[in-house]
């Protein structure tokens, strides 16, 4: 029995990272989970415009989840890594089957954003590991470890406001949200394809889904720096 289950797990493994529609499936339900986070931790981001106690209470829940927070970020990680990876692969894979590079290309179906996903997706990873040092563990910023609210809390509020002063790293940001969600419109569509979810028919509302929904993320996202730099969101009792 154990025999037979671990021929039919050999199978299975097999058939999605060895063949072609197997690694569509990986990179859509990868996309998926990575799509999944990058709106809720909008969400969670958000809550500065509610204040500071808002959104520190908001960390204070994360960060009590303990253990559990980076086993769900290990998660998270290895989804993106896994998505990266075989996009990676399929990439090479597409150039391999056409060895001899055309005279002339025109591309007629193939949008830009379609044809420079991988390196769209390189260029945000990059960003997400500068992006995890700088807020999350703080090793581009050690001080940011020290803040603390007037309830003995970590000062999420007055971290994000500090790192987003800084002019480059809001530029930075920015220009790296712009990327996602370039890589996002035309990436909601790429996971229905690889899905098989759909038809002719549904092509254009695929396309205005992902249109609309990579415009409403960035806009949320650079609200938060662009907010910060204009003064409209500021440190607690006007500093530290």
């Amino acid at each position: 029995m154990s025999t037979v289950a671990t021929s039919r797990s050999s199978t299975v493994v097999h058939a999605l990272t060895k063949t072609s529609l197997g690694q569509k499936y990986l990179m859509a339900v990868s996309g998926l989970v990575a799509l999944l986070f990058v709106i809720g931790h909008m969400v969670g981001n958000l809550q500065i415009f509610l204040g500071q106690d808002q959104i520190n209470h908001y960390a204070e829940t994360l960060q009590n989840l303990g253990p559990l927070l980076w086993v769900i970020r290990g998660f998270l990680i290895l989804f993106i890594l896994i998505h990266i990876w075989e996009g990676i692969k399929l990439k090479l894979e597409n150039v391999a089957s056409r060895p001899e590079p055309y005279s002339y290309r025109k591309y007629r179906k193939a949008s830009l954003a379609s044809r420079t996903m991988i390196w769209t997706g390189l260029i945000i990873a990059s960003f997400v590991g500068y992006h995890l040092a700088h807020f999350t563990v703080q090793a581009t910023n050690p001080a940011f470890k020290t803040l603390v609210d007037a309830q003995g809390r970590h000062d999420v509020y007055s971290m994000m406001i500090l790192g987003f002063q800084n002019v480059w790293v809001s530029l930075l940001y920015i220009i790296a949200i712009g990327l996602l969600c370039y890589h996002l419109s035309h990436g909601v569509t790429s996971m229905f394809q690889s899905m098989g979810l759909n038809k002719p028919e549904t092509q254009p509302t695929l396309d205005k889904i992902g249109l609309t929904l990579s415009v409403i993320l960035f806009l949320g996202y650079i609200s938060i720096p662009l907010s910060i730099l204009a003064g409209i969101v500021n440190l607690p009792k006007g500093g530290m």
